[in-house]
């Protein structure tokens, strides 16, 4: 590099890339605003260890690392869960347990029943 750039650098920065290992605590970090608004409905969302994993699986790319896991949660979690709440599956008050089934679906689990996604 040319002195005159080098200059200019405050400092240098390292990124290590993202494993897997560390998807499971970035989908904890990206629910976090889903609890956050199912909360104010008084509905609790609990993922287990296998759920999470699930989620991390589908929403990790190595290329781009942890972006897609955003639109994997609101296609694996979300969506499915507001079509619940819409259809009365889930009512307010609820605690929603996210569970991994057969092949990779997720099955969500509330005080009224047990549906696979």
């Amino acid at each position: 590099f040319r002195p005159e750039f080098l200059n200019r650098i405050d400092e240098i920065v390292m990124f290590e890339g993202l494993g897997r290992e560390k998807l499971a605590s970035i989908v904890d970090i990206q629910l976090e605003g889903l609890r956050k608004r199912l909360a104010d409905r008084g509905i609790t969302l609990q993922l287990t260890d296998d759920a999470k994993v699930v989620v991390g699986e589908e929403g990790y790319d190595p290329q781009f690392g942890a972006r897609p896991l955003k639109r994997a949660i609101q296609r694996l979690i979300q969506d499915p869960l507001s079509k619940k709440i819409l259809s009365g599956e889930v009512r307010d008050g609820d605690t929603v347990i996210v569970d991994a089934g057969h092949e990779g679906q997720l099955v969500f689990r509330s005080a009224h029943d047990s549906v696979t996604v």
